[in-house]
């Protein structure tokens, strides 16, 4: 299907901070008594919020303060402001999307501030002005499917027409449950926690240019 709307997520899809924020939490979770390789951290806590990982290290043995989510919200954003990359090919691909004519928004559980430092640090925040859409804002988030719901409908779009590009189990589930086909991008691994939410899995952003059937983006030529 050609759908009328992409959902992307932002960490992980868009940007590649989920290594950086990580790492973060990683090294602040030591200081609290809780020691974890980053390989662990992902697989524990990438795609949930922050009070849920809170939450899910304290029950791994973490002494958290009570205003920790703050806390590790602050560093996380103090190390983000250092740079972040693109993930590998999502600027062309969104370069094939505009030639396309097909819109796109980003859903993501990351607060407006986090989306606003990771965007703009890879200067692709111009390409979703007025199309972010935070779980902080609406107040839910994934897997509730409440998040992409909204951003079908700020976008006048039914959900049946979008397609969803997701790198956690936890917004595989948010889509399905949505009624949203997913597309989850997993370079590395097999992709099973995704696969098991229903998502087809995809190993580089130009998958979905060639599985949407996009046209290549225009070039200009170079001024004589």
């Amino acid at each position: 299907m050609t759908p009328d709307l992409v959902i992307f997520d932002c960490d992980g899809v868009l940007v590649d901070s989920e290594p950086l924020s990580n790492r973060v939490l990683v090294d602040n979770l030591a200081r609290h008594g809780l020691t974890l390789t980053l390989d662990q951290a992902m697989g524990l806590f990438v795609g949930g919020t922050m009070a849920g990982v809170g939450a899910k290290a304290r029950d791994l043995g973490a002494d958290l303060p009570d205003d920790w989510v703050d806390r590790i919200y602050a560093e996380t954003y103090a190390r983000l402001r250092e740079g972040v990359d693109p993930i590998p090919g999502i600027s062309a691909l969104l370069d094939r999307l505009d030639a396309a004519g097909l819109p796109y928004c980003v859903a993501s559980n990351g607060s407006e501030e986090k989306m606003a430092i990771t965007l703009g640090a890879t200067g692709l925040a111009p390409r979703f002005e007025g199309r972010r859409y935070s779980a902080h804002t609406l107040g839910t988030a994934k897997p509730d499917p409440a998040l992409f719901q909204h951003a079908a409908r700020a976008c006048g779009v039914a959900p049946e027409r979008c397609i969803v590009v997701e790198d956690s189990a936890t917004g595989a589930e948010a889509a399905r449950r949505a009624n949203m086909p997913c597309l989850g991008y997993a370079p590395t691994g097999d992709g099973a926690r995704l696969s098991a939410q229903g998502a087809r899995i995809i190993r580089d952003m130009a998958e979905i240019a060639a599985m949407l059937g996009l046209p290549a983006a225009r070039v200009e030529p170079a001024p004589k």
